[in-house]
C-alpha cells in the first residue's frame, strides 16, 4: 500500500492536533504522501472528537461523505469518538478501519494489515510516548499526559482516554531539544489533564517545570487546569519565571456551587472567584479564559442567573460556552430536570456575549503597553502584515512585511484595537 497519498482531518483537542503529527510522520516515514484533501487522497484519516454528541454525529456525516465522493476511499477511524462508539464487528459500509486512541500510532501496520483494532483504553497502564521531529507551526505542542482520573458527572473523555498517565521527564525534555534544534521558540504543554501530569510518578507539575526552565526554550504555556491544581506554591513559581506565558485557561465549567457539585467538580463559586483574584494580583495583565456549561440538567433561570451574575464579577479575559451534551454511560444522563435545547442556546447566546464584552475589555486595556510577540512563521494572507502572539496569549497584527521576522521574538507596542483586531509596532532597538 505504499506510495499512496492520505489526508489527515483532527478535530477537537490539542493533544489530538499532536497526535494527527505523529501519525503523519510515521506514515510519511513509511513512503506514503500527504495532501489537502480527499480529492487527491486514497486514504482518508478522520481524527476524532466525543466531547459532545453533535462531535458523534459531524464524525460519522464526516466518514459518510468521504466515502460518497470517492467510493474507493480507504477511511480510518481513529480517536476518542472511534474508541467509544466504534464498533469492529459491525462497522458501516463508509469506514473501512477503526483505530483506538492507543491503537493509532500503529497507523502504518493497521494500514498494510487492512486491520481494526480498539483495545480496552483501562488496560492501558503507561504513557505511550511518540517524538515528533517535523513540527511545523511557530509554536509546538509538547503532550505530557494522557488520560483524566476525576470522572466529572457529564464526561465520556476517562472513557476514551482511560486512566491518568505522565510522559516522564526525560521524554519531555528530549521532545523539547527536538523542537529547539527546529527553531521552535515556544511550546504549549498539553494532555488530556495536565494538572494530574507527575501523580503516577510521585512528582507534580511543578517538578516538571522546574526542569523546563532549565532548557534554552525561550518561553512556554500550559493547557487547561483544573482550580484546584493552581496552588499558591505553583503561582509563586510560575511568577518568579521569565519564560512563563502569563495565559490561564482554567476548566471552571460553572461559577454556581450547586451545579459544580452535581458535575462532581469538588470545588465551590468562591474558590474560583478567589483563584481568579489571586492569579490578576500576581501577575501583571494576564490572560485568564474559562469553559462554561449552560443547562446542565436540575439548571434553572435562578440558577443560571447565578452563573451569570458570578461571571460578570469576574475579571476573565475569555469565555468559551457550551450547552450541556448528555453523553451515554454518565451519571448527568440518569439526573432529572434536563433543561430544553432552546432554553440551553438561549442562555449560551447570553454568555456569548459577555465573552465577547469580556475580551474586548481586556483587549483595550492592552493598549499603549509593550509586549513580547512571537512573530509567527507566515504573514496574514489577506493583509500580508506580519502576525504573533503575546506572551498574554494576544493574537496581534504588526504594522511590517518583512518576512525576515519571521519565528522571532519581537518588543512591540500595542497600538490600537480595530474591528476586534489588536495592531502593534515594533520597537527599535
Amino acid at each position: 500500500m505504499k506510495n499512496l497519498k492520505f489526508f489527515i482531518k483532527t478535530l477537537g483537542c490539542k493533544a489530538n492536533q499532536l497526535e494527527s503529527a505523529v501519525m503523519t510522520e510515521k506514515l510519511t516515514g513509511a513512503g506514503y504522501t500527504q495532501v489537502r484533501n480527499v480529492e487527491n487522497s486514497d486514504i482518508f484519516i478522520l481524527n476524532s472528537c466525543s466531547v459532545t454528541e453533535n462531535a458523534d454525529i459531524e464524525t460519522q456525516r464526516i466518514l459518510r461523505h468521504a466515502k460518497k465522493q470517492k467510493p474507493e476511499i480507504i477511511t480510518v477511524f481513529t480517536g476518542c469518538s472511534a474508541q467509544l462508539t466504534g464498533n469492529i464487528a459491525d462497522k458501516p459500509e463508509y469506514i473501512d478501519i477503526i483505530a483506538g486512541n492507543d491503537d493509532k500510532f500503529e497507523i502504518v501496520e493497521l494500514l498494510e494489515t487492512k486491520t481494526s483494532r480498539v483495545k480496552d483504553i483501562f488496560t492501558v497502564k503507561k504513557f505511550n510516548n511518540r517524538f515528533v521531529y517535523n513540527y511545523k507551526k511557530t509554536r509546538g505542542y509538547l503532550k505530557i499526559q494522557d488520560g483524566c482520573n476525576n470522572y466529572c458527572s457529564y464526561c465520556t473523555i476517562p472513557l476514551a482516554r482511560g486512566i491518568s498517565r505522565s510522559n516522564s521527564v526525560e521524554n519531555i525534555i528530549k521532545q523539547l531539544e527536538i523542537y529547539i534544534e527546529n527553531g521552535l521558540k515556544e511550546v504549549v504543554l498539553t494532555g488530556i489533564h495536565i494538572g494530574q501530569w507527575g501523580e503516577d510518578r510521585g512528582l507534580c507539575l511543578k517538578n516538571l517545570l522546574e526542569e523546563i526552565e532549565k532548557t534554552d526554550i525561550s518561553r512556554y504555556r500550559l493547557g487547561s487546569l483544573n482550580p484546584l491544581e493552581i496552588t499558591d506554591e505553583l503561582l509563586e513559581f510560575l511568577a518568579h519565571s521569565k519564560k512563563f506565558c502569563p495565559h490561564f485557561h482554567l476548566s471552571l465549567q460553572s461559577v454556581n456551587t450547586k451545579i459544580l457539585e452535581a458535575m462532581n467538580r469538588k470545588y465551590s463559586a468562591e474558590n474560583c472567584t478567589d483563584l481568579l483574584n489571586k492569579i490578576n494580583t500576581v501577575f501583571k495583565n494576564p490572560f485568564t479564559g474559562t469553559d462554561i456549561i449552560v443547562g446542565f440538567p436540575g439548571e434553572t433561570d435562578e440558577d443560571f442567573l447565578v452563573t451569570l451574575e458570578n461571571l460578570k464579577k469576574m475579571e476573565l479575559s475569555n469565555i468559551h460556552v457550551f450547552p450541556y451534551s448528555l453523553r451515554k454511560n454518565t451519571k448527568a444522563a440518569l439526573l432529572s430536570g434536563h433543561v430544553e435545547m432552546n432554553e440551553k442556546k438561549k442562555r449560551a447566546d447570553i454568555l456569548h456575549k459577555l465573552a465577547k464584552q469580556k475580551f474586548d475589555t481586556f483587549a483595550e486595556k492592552n493598549i499603549g503597553q509593550t509586549a513580547e510577540v512571537l512573530v509567527e512563521k507566515n504573514p496574514d494572507r489577506k493583509t500580508g502584515l506580519l502576525k504573533g502572539v503575546t506572551k498574554n496569549y494576544l493574537n496581534v497584527y504588526l504594522e511590517c512585511t518583512d518576512k525576515t521576522l519571521c519565528n522571532t521574538i519581537q518588543k512591540v507596542r500595542i497600538v490600537k484595537f480595530e474591528a476586534g483586531k489588536l495592531f502593534c509596532n515594533i520597537i527599535e532597538g
